[in-house]
């Protein structure tokens, strides 16, 4: 079915499409054999604890690949199913690219590195943002924070990114700003400012003057988002280059943004998004971060 939208051009509507979002991207055979993967169950909490680690490692992996590295800052955090009240986080001494799963630190209720895990230093400005968001967002698994080019510099503007391209309907009513610069974080109450920005919905929160924040139902789908906007950032600030010389920009009309957010939203999709990233560094390392 189709109408027309705000542009006076022809719209798709949902109603013909299946209720799932996820089973609108793909098509198996007619048999109905073929199943598409997505996010793993586990009998044990012990099991799911060692897939995380591995997904985190390659998380962090990722990140160095990407050139997001910039001295000690950035982290990644991922609640522990067997101690819920602990998360993983990456070590405060180490490069993205080197993180192996036997590297990374477990963190207590009291932001201290407990004994389980890699007895190493952590990020105190880490601990004091991601703490406070895994206590405002308790159902949120995944956070993750660093200091990337496109990122820093469109949030010097402190606005939320437009709705310029099919990729941006990712972020729609799912993106906030911090309009505050407090200086590095070092205090409970700034970490809870930057939760509170986020408010109780959102997966993205633009830190102006500092960079991108990012949640995920798993760190593959935080992680995803944040190089999702990143690139996103990029995007947005070439255009407003074009603008500013008076090229006009066309914004998607609202019925095509939220059509299209409706289908690409959805937490197991970006999962299996970075599950290509996955793959090709499983490949590239020859699994050396499952060490």
């Amino acid at each position: 079915m189709a109408s027309l939208n705000g542009n006076g051009n022809v719209s798709q509507r949902l109603e013909a499409l299946d209720n799932d979002p996820l089973r609108r991207a793909w098509r198996g055979n007619k048999e109905g054999t073929i199943e598409l993967k997505t996010v793993p169950s586990f009998d044990s909490p012990f099991e799911e604890r060692e897939w995380i680690r591995a997904h985190m490692a390659a998380a962090l992996r990722y990140w160095g690949k990407m050139g997001f590295g910039e001295g000690i800052a950035g982290h990644i955090t991922v609640r522990d199913p067997v101690l819920p009240d602990h998360y993983w986080m990456n070590p405060f001494e180490e490069h993205f690219s080197t993180i192996t799963k036997s590297m990374l630190v477990l963190v207590g209720p009291d932001g201290y590195v407990s004994p389980e895990g890699a007895q190493a230093p952590i990020n105190a400005a880490g601990f004091y943002i991601h703490s406070a968001i895994h206590k405002a967002r308790p159902e949120i698994k995944a956070a993750a924070h660093c200091h990337s080019i496109y990122g820093k510099a469109w949030s010097v503007f402190g606005r939320p990114i437009d709705m310029l391209v099919q990729d941006s309907c990712l972020f729609y009513e799912n993106q906030s700003v911090y309009k505050s610069f407090g200086g590095v974080v070092l205090s409970h109450e700034e970490g809870a400012n930057i939760a509170s920005a986020l408010g109780p919905k959102s997966k993205v929160c633009i830190l102006q003057n500092h960079g991108l924040m990012t949640l995920g139902d798993t760190v593959d789908e935080a992680v995803y988002l944040f190089g999702a906007l990143d690139r996103l950032c990029h995007v947005q600030l070439m255009v407003e280059a074009a603008a500013a010389n008076n090229i006009p920009k066309t914004i998607i009309s609202k019925e095509d943004v939220e059509f299209t957010a409706n289908s690409i939203k959805e937490s197991r999709r970006n999962y299996i998004k970075f599950q290509l990233e996955y793959k090709l560094l499983l490949q590239e390392t020859q699994g050396a971060f499952l060490q």
